[in-house]
């Protein structure tokens, strides 16, 4: 099980990395504005697989733990911890300053989702659901 869970973590945080670099690199066309040096490739990629690693770990915990309930509660908390992590750039400071800090939230923000919208998308792939489960 949770084998089947981090290769699904890892595979979700890939494409969630993967659709976080074609994001920015939009965002960045059609904004100028570059945010690179906070929000580069690696750290984009670094922090969509530990997303994918975590919401992993967490899946397995709470399907052991709750059972039948299990995945109603790790996909509530996922979500909900995905929009707790928007406190990140909404709270970060530049040093030095640059010239438009209001466009980084713009960014980054959509990327918060990327992790728990790749395990969404691809967990049918990995877990079809058991007769009377």
């Amino acid at each position: 099980m949770f084998k089947k869970a981090l290769f699904l973590g890892i595979v979700s945080g890939l494409l969630a990395g993967v659709a976080g670099i074609i994001y920015a690199k939009v965002y960045y066309t059609a904004n100028e504005a570059d945010f690179s040096k906070v929000a580069g490739t690696v750290n984009i990629v670094a922090s969509s697989l530990f997303g994918g690693v975590l919401a992993a770990i967490g899946y397995t915990v709470l399907d052991k733990w709750l059972k039948t309930k299990g995945e109603i509660v790790f996909n509530f908390l996922f979500t909900l911890l995905s929009f707790a992590s928007l406190l990140l750039p909404i709270g970060h400071r530049f040093s030095p300053p640059i010239d438009t800090p209001e466009l980084f939230p713009g960014m980054v923000i959509p990327m918060h989702f990327f992790p728990a919208l790749g395990w969404y998308t691809l967990k049918p792939l990995f877990f079809t659901k058991l007769a009377g489960r």
